[in-house]
């Protein structure tokens, strides 16, 4: 028996079903406008826009003009400002694709840095406001001009990114980047698991643009850290530039989802300093999963917490072949059943039981789930 303390207590927080709690605000924190049903996890500031292409309704608002830090959400933009003008017979040629392919589906830094860089900096940012009509979006602050993950931005001025490039754009343009953005790998080029929010709460078909960026959260999710010269998100930040909050911790997902690119979902949020990564990732799947997206479908299973630092995935429910990745720490992962395997030890506790994880196509050891016994209750046999 898995008689923690500790383990019965988050289970009681997080729980097995399907569903999300409803969380809060914690003291010290300002109350927010939310919408009805936008679970908002205590102590997260977040700015929500989600809108229905069938109806063009939106069928979630929170804080959608809020501007926010955009991390690599900005990366949008820099692909849009490349590709602006390029005609309806446009073919993006290997060395554009060289850098574009990386940086919309792994996110990778060092494409952004050389065409910030190369191409007017923050003017990229004042052309594609002027050009798309957004009214939230910002250059970074006078003196970090080079850093452009500080741009500005906001809910509702994504969903009009979104639309530019579903509605509006070229046919080679919406076709490259929304099938790169379809083709977003789960560890970025900085080794994070940037499969959370969208990519997380809902099945495919989804297209994401993520972003993240604060101290607090560990390297190496995904597996040997990476060392790389991320100028758009160096620190240290001013505290803040604009009313947008430079300090606390982001995460940030973006895209869209259902067939036909039903709905465009935006959804920023800002965490407490010191928030772990894992901490940050649960936060905003539990949000995006209480969002009403319509066309969206959820995958089947149990949500559960997980505990201990960097948790492997294996390929089969034992510890003999090479991890398949490993879990951020203390992750809410989707267990879709579980199943007898190797017996495993971690003193005082052991436990024989493993959860399949169909997110991460791979299992984990049941020792490391937050569950009040060896067998989860409520999960199903595999």
């Amino acid at each position: 028996m898995k008689l923690r303390l500790l383990a019965v207590v988050r289970l009681l927080l997080i729980g097995g079903a399907a569903g999300p709690a409803v969380a809060g605000t914690s003291a010290g924190q300002p109350v927010q406008s939310r919408a009805a049903t936008v679970d908002v996890p205590a102590g997260v500031s977040a700015g929500v826009a989600v809108f229905d292409r069938r109806t063009n309704t939106f069928t979630e608002q929170l804080n959608p003009s809020t501007g926010f830090r955009s991390a690599s959400v900005v990366k949008l933009l820099l692909a849009l400002d490349y590709l602006w003008n390029r005609g309806p017979d446009y073919t993006v040629p290997p060395t554009a694709r060289a850098w574009l392919e990386p940086m919309l589906r792994s996110s990778n830094d060092d494409a952004a840095n050389t065409y910030w860089s190369g191409n007017g900096g923050t003017t990229i940012i004042t052309r594609m406001v002027s050009r798309l009509g957004l009214a939230d979006t910002a250059p970074p602050p006078t003196g970090y001009e080079g850093y452009w993950g500080y741009t500005a931005l906001s809910a509702r001025d994504t969903v009009t990114i979104y639309r530019y490039l579903l509605d509006s754009a070229p046919a080679p343009v919406r076709d490259f980047v929304m099938g790169n953005l379809r083709q977003s790998t789960r560890c970025a080029s900085d080794r994070f698991d940037q499969h959370f929010g969208i990519a997380g709460a809902f099945e495919k078909p989804w297209a994401v643009k993520q972003g993240w960026a604060g101290s607090s959260y560990e390297k190496g999710t995904c597996g040997p850290p990476r060392v790389a010269a991320a100028t758009g998100t160096a620190s240290p930040p001013p505290a803040a530039a604009a009313g947008v909050d430079l300090t606390r911790p982001a995460l940030h997902s973006t895209g869209t989802v259902g067939a036909g690119d039903r709905s465009i979902v935006a959804v920023f949020t800002l965490h407490p300093v010191g928030t772990s990564y894992g901490k940050a990732y649960t936060d905003i799947g539990r949000l995006t999963r209480s969002l009403n997206v319509p066309g969206a479908a959820r995958p089947a299973g149990w949500w559960y917490g997980t505990w201990s630092d960097h948790v492997n995935v294996r390929p089969t429910p034992g510890t003999g072949a090479s991890p398949i990745t490993q879990l951020p720490a203390g992750v809410e992962v989707l267990v879709g059943c579980q199943a007898r395997g190797e017996r495993v030890s971690v003193p005082p506790y052991t436990n024989e039981w493993w959860a399949y994880l169909p997110q991460y196509n791979g299992w984990i050891s049941n020792i490391y789930v937050d569950s009040p016994d060896n067998k989860m209750p409520d999960v199903r046999d595999c």
